[in-house]
C-alpha cells in the first residue's frame, strides 16, 4: 500500500470530527483554558512539562463529573477527562513511535 493509500485509510474528519464535533469543541476549550492558565502571554501550545499524570487526572475528572459535571472554572469535567486521555494516548504514541 502506498503512503497516499495509507493516508486515505485514516478518516480523521469523517471518522472523528464528524462523529464528535461538539465534544471536540469542548476539548479545544480545555486546551485554551490550560494555555491561558500556564502561559497567558504565549500562543496556544501544549507545555508537556506541566503534567505527566494524565490517566490519574482523567479518572479524577470522571469521578468529579459524578458529583458535579461542571468544574469550578466552568469547564466540563468530561471535557477535561477527554483531554487528559488524548494526552496520554499522544504521549504513548510518541514514546513508542507508533504512527
Amino acid at each position: 500500500m502506498t503512503k497516499h493509500e495509507q493516508r486515505k485509510q485514516m478518516p480523521v474528519y469523517t471518522g472523528v470530527l464528524k462523529y464528535f464535533p461538539t465534544a471536540i469543541f469542548e476539548i479545544s476549550k480545555v486546551s485554551q483554558l490550560g494555555n491561558k492558565q500556564h502561559h497567558p502571554d504565549k500562543e496556544l501550545h501544549w507545555d508537556k512539562s506541566k503534567s505527566k499524570d494524565h490517566l490519574d487526572a482523567g479518572v479524577r475528572h470522571i469521578i468529579d463529573h459524578s458529583n458535579n459535571p461542571i468544574d469550578e472554572d466552568g469547564m466540563l469535567h468530561l471535557a477535561k477527562a477527554a483531554w487528559r486521555i488524548l494526552a496520554a494516548l499522544q504521549e504513548y504514541k510518541d514514546t513508542h513511535l507508533i504512527k
